[in-house]
């Protein structure tokens, strides 16, 4: 397996504009098999508190080599910061999640079986390995190494179908804003 490839296509500060972009996005999809991931970066026990109770079931370690990790089933509290992850989730907790980081950097990556054909590019439908959308809060990057008071929602393709990116965001009135990146899973 290789890591998708991302482009982002909107860059807001208004939340709900990024969420909206994610469900035009997905309108054009195959969404079988959809499924969430999430990522954040906590710093502050109020925001591990809210996630762990949205997630309960993420898996965390400590940032910096501090050895702290659910695996090792330590308190996550003595080891901030931390980043938590949680795989496969349901799209329903979307926007509980979000509430619950504050303004904590993080990432939703919806997950789906296939982008559209894309004749006017010369592809046929992508497959599951480069189709997916993530919307980054309080964040400009993949990785939540660049924080950012705005948000960005990124369209994810296989590198050799790149000319898919700029298709998709035309496919819904947008164009690309920036590089196309490799993303991180």
């Amino acid at each position: 397996m290789s890591n998708s490839h991302a482009q982002p296509v909107l860059r807001t500060a208004d939340l709900s504009e990024g969420l909206r972009t994610v469900e035009r996005l997905l309108g054009i999809a195959d969404l079988g098999d959809l499924e969430v991931d999430f990522d954040v970066r906590i710093s502050s026990t109020r925001s591990l508190s809210a996630v762990l109770a949205v997630l309960p079931d993420a898996e965390w370690w400590a940032e910096g080599g501090k050895g702290g990790s659910s695996e090792r089933r330590n308190d996550p509290s003595a080891f901030l910061p931390v980043w938590l992850r949680r795989w496969a989730g349901a799209p329903e907790m979307v926007e509980t999640f979000l509430r619950a980081v504050g303004d904590s950097p993080a990432t939703v990556r919806w997950d789906f079986n296939a982008w559209p054909e894309a004749p006017e590019v010369g592809l046929g439908a992508g497959g599951a390995r480069g189709a997916f959308v993530t919307l980054c809060v309080h964040a400009r990057d993949l990785y939540l190494e660049e924080p950012a008071a705005d948000h960005t929602v990124f369209v994810h393709v296989k590198q050799i179908e790149a000319e898919r990116a700029p298709w998709l965001a035309a496919q819904v009135g947008l164009r690309v804003i920036g590089g196309l990146v490799m993303a991180p899973y």
